[in-house]
């Protein structure tokens, strides 16, 4: 019976543990400056891709910077605040400020004055070119004699 009556007891604490963890309101009270976007990194034979998921943002928001091999992506999106001279006044308040820094330290065959990005629809991306010697030659057939 003892065994019964401690896993009955355990129920109530596991489910407090299971209820909190669980809630929306945790997952979703984060900071917002503590978050940083998700990125692909894609290598082709020319370049490598970086794709960087940040919606909401305009490309004057963006400061990408290369610093001795270290490519460095930043943005400031500032937080939006009410307008006392049109009597404005939020009821809720859920958006704030978004700030992020992102480094990659970047091989050296990467042409860093050839760098290009653009800002479209929530996704940066970002083309590094590899140099001509870093390129990917394609297969060649070696006769066994």
């Amino acid at each position: 019976m003892e065994n019964v009556a401690v896993k009955n007891e355990m129920k109530p604490l596991q489910k407090f543990f299971d209820d909190f963890l669980n809630r929306e309101l945790f997952h979703n009270n984060w900071s917002n400056a503590s978050r940083v976007p998700m990125v692909n990194i894609l290598e082709t034979d020319d370049a490598f891709e970086i794709e960087m998921a940040v919606p909401g943002m305009r490309k004057e928001d963006f400061n990408i910077s290369l610093d001795n091999q270290m490519l460095n992506i930043s943005a400031h999106l500032d937080e939006k605040v009410a307008d006392d001279e049109k009597n404005e006044q939020y009821l809720r308040r859920e958006f704030s400020y978004y700030a992020f820094q992102r480094t990659f330290n970047l091989p050296e065959f990467v042409e860093g004055d050839k760098i290009k990005a653009r800002y479209e629809n929530g996704l940066l991306w970002i083309q590094v070119p590899k140099k001509e010697e870093a390129k990917r030659k394609p297969a060649k057939a070696i006769d066994v004699q």
